[in-house]
């Protein structure tokens, strides 16, 4: 029997190149935000990849765990790690299927991460079930205006967020930021030039 193409394969063939192909530093909008996640906070990232969001935040003290289905990710993630001289913690889950916990995260973070739409409803609820009292949550997403560049991210709208969906989701959160943006994005080879995104940051009520 043939063996199916899955998307951990996809991501696996995909993060095989010895470079980093987001680079290795920060997401800019992570950067831009670091005010938020405080020395010795718990940071889970949905979608880590080659780590270069978890290798930051660990640099400013947070304890960060990864979570992706790409081993080829993961190593890749350590072998940052070990250049920065920074511990993270990453595991190899199924995001719609793990179990991400009850408020037990100062932070959650998913930076492009292409969520969905059959798992969106489910995961957003684990997410607010998983902060901590006053824990943040903070995504970056090209929205579903995207699919008029041709700078990076899925070609397959079901995959691509709107802010809408995301402020009913969480409308009992105090909103920091959410926008809709139109940004230039440089980020190794794969996020490169004007680019249509969701920004998106909300706390926890105490």
């Amino acid at each position: 029997m043939e063996k199916t193409f899955t998307a951990a394969d996809f991501w696996d063939e995909r993060f095989q190149d010895q470079d980093y192909i987001y680079g290795v530093e920060a997401n800019g909008f992570l950067s831009d935000n670091a005010g938020l996640f405080k020395s010795g906070g718990v940071v889970l990232s949905l979608g880590e990849g080659e780590g270069r969001n978890i290798v930051f935040l660990a640099e400013l003290g947070c304890k960060t765990r990864g979570i992706d289905f790409s081993k080829t990710g993961r190593d890749k993630a350590l072998r940052l790690a070990k250049m920065k001289n920074v511990n993270i913690d990453y595991e190899i889950a199924d995001i719609s299927t793990y179990t991400i916990g009850k408020n037990e995260w100062d932070a959650i973070i998913s930076i492009f991460y292409p969520i969905s739409e059959d798992i969106r409803i489910p995961l957003f609820q684990s997410i607010k079930n998983a902060l901590k009292p006053g824990g943040i949550f903070l995504l970056e997403s090209y929205n579903k205006k995207q699919l008029e560049y041709n700078s990076g991210g899925p070609k397959d709208i079901t995959h691509l967020l709107s802010l809408s969906e995301l402020t009913e989701e969480f409308q009992n959160f105090e909103i920091i930021l959410a926008r809709d943006i139109i940004r230039n994005i440089q980020e190794g080879n794969h996020h490169n030039g004007l680019s249509s995104v969701t920004q998106f940051i909300v706390r926890k009520p105490l």
